[in-house]
């Protein structure tokens, strides 16, 4: 007979191979994404050390976990509990800045003014991508159509009233006096769109970290309930053995 609980050994060893998969897949990724850094890596591409020390230490940890339930270790079992209790502290710490940083941007978007865009509008790889943006979303400008200066793109064009691409119904207005191109322009400017972007982007962030520090929480109680087990079986093994004597 073991001496843990076989239920609570299974599901730990079960949920700890599922992170162990999981650490595989990220360093799978991360090797891919290295092989793109460097060719980026002449435009400033962020390192990816982060990425490559956090799938390493989500595998290694998680390995760590496996071993410690099978051995039925005590000693393993906490050091993978004081991991748990970095962890959680470090995804924590994540998700406040997500949630700060969300904040920033949110309000960054909210005081953009036309002479913070056009610098933006002065890239021609940026004019670029804000037409693609425009015809796919129904928008017209980053903060108003001014930002195109005299000459508004036929993407800003609104020709019907029909069902936006996020089940609304497009709002049409005049382009401004003294410029050219469509009569009938989007209403909706191309910075709220581009704000729900980021704003889901950081909710799946958040949200991720959050249930990472959940998950390591859960994580502790589990592994410390099985030191308990280990430590109760181990203590009434040596007093029957002195019983005995």
């Amino acid at each position: 007979m073991g001496k843990i609980n076989g239920c609570l050994k299974c599901l730990f060893i079960f949920f700890n191979v599922m992170f162990a998969i999981l650490g595989c897949l990220l360093i799978y990724g991360t090797v891919r994404l290295t092989a793109y850094s460097f060719e980026l890596s002449a435009f400033g591409s962020p390192s990816l050390g982060w990425m490559w020390l956090f799938a390493i230490g989500v595998l290694g940890i998680s390995s760590l976990g496996i071993y410690a339930a099978c051995a039925e270790n005590a000693l393993a079992l906490k050091i993978f509990a004081g991991f748990m209790v970095a962890g959680m502290i470090i995804m924590m710490i994540f998700g406040i800045v997500m949630v700060v940083t969300r904040n920033k941007v949110r309000d960054l978007f909210e005081s953009a003014s036309a002479e913070l865009v056009k610098p933006f509008m002065d890239d021609d790889g940026m004019k670029e991508m804000l037409n693609t943006l425009q015809l796919s979303a129904h928008c017209c400008g980053v903060v108003s159509a001014k930002d195109w200066g005299e000459d508004i793109p036929e993407s800003c064009g609104c020709r019907n009233r029909g069902q936006g691409p996020y089940g609304g119904s497009d709002q049409c207005t005049a382009r401004p006096s003294g410029t050219k191109g469509p009569a009938q322009i989007y209403e909706l400017t191309c910075s709220t769109v581009i704000y729900s972007y980021i704003h889901l982007a950081f909710g799946v962030a958040m949200g991720f970290f959050f249930g990472c520090a959940v998950t390591a929480l859960l994580g502790l109680l589990i592994s410390l309930l099985m030191v308990h087990q280990v430590n109760r079986h181990d203590a009434s093994g040596a007093s029957i053995a002195m019983k005995g004597y």
